[in-house]
């Protein structure tokens, strides 16, 4: 109620303005139009409702689809949804030579967000809660657009009355043309702004967030570990010996391959040898002479 005497106050304001710059009859007719329109609107409040709910259920899909069926059934749509697995914990456990069992701990969450009529969200919230095995938490916004819309609704109004002006002046220069499409642009986005609110109001947005207790699901799986393939220790030791035999013979047959080279080394060995084995005898005979000629 205060809202709406404030609203009036504004208009009758507005109205008495411009009554004292216009002279004319046709503009009064215009201003009068424009607050009657004001004051319908104000008699009808833009309330937009958002509403969000966490809780946990007995099974996530089953409770996606009964919600999708009682959204449906009130006249709503779902506009967003997933479920999604995530896994706690997850072991492999021998089964077999070539099996696993694989033990995992997952939890299922789902999310969904839908749009229900506003006169019907508090009834769609009981439904959703007695889905529920336990409500984490509820909440409910409500977000008063009436003085936005209000707004709106007056600055589109003039800039029709300023566009049809510039409309009428003489001489249509492109300055007038160009500022003329701009005011068109601004009643459009005004008007468009209008219509986002009065299907917001029509509307409420709920945000459901719903998950189950962790799940434990086993499954045989192909056994992953290439170790488990080798054969056994005897038939693994036996063809080590045959390797190893091979591994010998390969190099036996590597080295007849390279004698030549073999019987050069020997040979520069022993030759580099005696001529170490020469100089030292050279160096001993020295030493031993200049240790008899000091006596």
């Amino acid at each position: 109620m205060k809202r709406n005497i404030i609203a009036i106050a504004i208009i009758l304001t507005i109205f008495g303005c411009n009554n004292a710059n216009k002279n004319n009859e046709s503009a009064e007719a215009k201003e009068l139009i424009i607050a009657t329109d004001t004051v319908a609107t104000l008699a009808e409040p833009k309330i937009i409702k958002t509403a969000d709910m966490r809780f946990r259920v007995k099974n996530v899909q089953n409770t996606k689809e009964q919600l999708s069926q009682t959204i449906t059934a009130q006249g709503g749509t779902v506009a967003e949804f997933s479920i999604e697995s995530i896994i706690q914990e997850s072991q492999k456990i021998k089964q077999s030579v070539d099996s696993l069992k694989e033990i995992t701990s997952y939890r299922t969450e789902g999310y969904l967000v839908a749009k229900v009529p506003s006169e019907k969200l508090d009834e769609f919230t009981n439904t959703v809660a007695k889905m529920a095995v336990f409500v984490d938490n509820q909440y409910l916004k409500l977000d008063d657009q009436s003085l936005t819309y209000l707004g709106n609704r007056m600055k589109a109004n003039n800039r029709i009355e300023a566009a049809s002006q510039m409309n009428n002046i003489a001489g249509k220069k492109s300055s007038n043309v160009e500022t003329s499409l701009n005011f068109k642009d601004d009643y459009v986005d005004k008007k468009m702004q209008n219509l986002s609110i009065d299907n917001r109001v029509k509307y409420s947005t709920i945000t459901l967030k719903f998950y189950q207790d962790n799940t434990i699901k086993t499954t045989i799986v192909a056994n992953d570990d290439i170790y488990d393939y080798k054969p056994a220790f005897g038939n693994r030791l036996w063809m080590g010996i045959i390797n190893g035999w091979t591994i010998f013979k390969e190099l036996i047959i590597g080295l007849a391959n390279v004698w030549a080279l073999i019987l050069l080394g020997i040979g520069a060995f022993f030759l580099i040898r005696h001529f170490i084995r020469k100089d030292k005898i050279k160096i001993a005979n020295a030493t031993r002479s200049l240790v008899n000629h000091q006596s």
